[in-house]
């Protein structure tokens, strides 16, 4: 996950409160619709999102262009194929290496989509470890914690029980800025320089899967957006998605920003292990996954 403070929007109004009955009913909807299809719909499980966490640190760092990232690619493409979505493999190259991003499709077919988005990347170095910074970042929630929101996502909205187009997008060298010439977000940009579609709207989710997880208002995402998300998490009665302004961020939100899209960054920037060795699977929590799946889960349930 990038650091760097970005051009900045004035804050909006907190978002406002609103009644738990109705997102529990646009979630219930999704789901009983879900029932005559092919493959029910489920509420996100944030014990398998945990565990999806925890089979990609198995992989080792996910360095792009490494046998980690490999492995994590082909495992990505494999568990949205169990979940029946379409494929779509992206390749580029940078400094001589191969780069790929994977883009999960369904929902209906001529319809705008909705882009979800993580870095399935880890940090090739832990600059901010005090001990050793050369070695490499585990990214259990900086790079994990996304990817296995995004999968859980992927499994439990089957497809046909989808009422809009949805990308799930997983992004490749979001991490490696800064070193050894690298840039950062590099992945999202070659997605949105090489968008043929009109995208609706993107959020990325980011390190979001710390035990005391605490969501604040990113100061550069679309503010409409940014409300409708924090009002449905609000209705659901998770704390973790604070109505405060929190910081400014260079993430995989920002290219589609630059080219007029709404986007939003749902993230947790105040976690002491951020690149570092101590980003590991014990700093990760079921309970906040289950947060923000349930809120993407319910939010994407609504009717365009």
């Amino acid at each position: 996950m990038t650091g760097g403070a970005t051009e900045s929007r004035d804050q909006e109004s907190p978002v406002p409160r609103a009644s738990l009955a109705v997102a529990l009913a646009v979630l219930a909807a999704a789901i009983g619709a879900g029932c005559a299809s092919s493959r029910e719909a489920r509420p996100f499980d944030g014990q398998r999102a945990y565990e999806l966490v925890a089979q990609q640190l198995e992989f080792g760092p996910r360095i792009p262009g490494s046998d980690g990232s490999r492995r994590a690619g082909e495992w990505i493409q494999q568990e949205l194929k169990e979940a029946g979505w379409e494929i779509k493999i992206q390749s580029f190259n940078y400094h001589g290496i191969e780069l790929r991003n994977f883009i999960g499709m369904a929902g209906p077919a001529d319809d705008p989509p909705v882009v979800l988005g993580a870095h399935y990347d880890t940090r090739p170095k832990a600059d901010q470890d005090p001990s050793d910074p050369a070695a490499p970042v585990p990214g259990a929630n900086d790079g994990g914690s996304g990817v296995a929101v995004l999968l859980e996502l992927a499994a439990a909205m089957p497809p046909d029980t989808l009422p809009r187009a949805v990308w799930m997008v997983f992004f490749d060298a979001e991490d490696s800025g800064g070193i050894e010439g690298w840039d950062w977000i590099l992945g999202s940009s070659h997605l949105v320089e090489t968008l043929e579609a009109e995208i609706e709207s993107a959020v990325v989710v980011d390190m979001v899967g710390d035990a005391d997880l605490r969501l604040p208002l990113e100061l550069n995402s679309t503010g409409t957006l940014q409300q409708e998300i924090w009002l449905t998490a609000q209705t659901l009665g998770y704390s973790a998605f604070v109505a405060e302004p929190g910081p400014s961020i260079l993430d995989d939100h920002t290219p589609f920003l630059r080219a007029g899209i709404p986007a939003v960054d749902i993230i947790d920037f105040e976690y002491p292990p951020w690149h570092t060795q101590a980003d590991t699977l014990d700093k990760v929590s079921p309970a906040s996954l289950e947060q923000v799946g349930r809120t993407l889960q319910t939010w994407l349930s609504r009717q365009p």
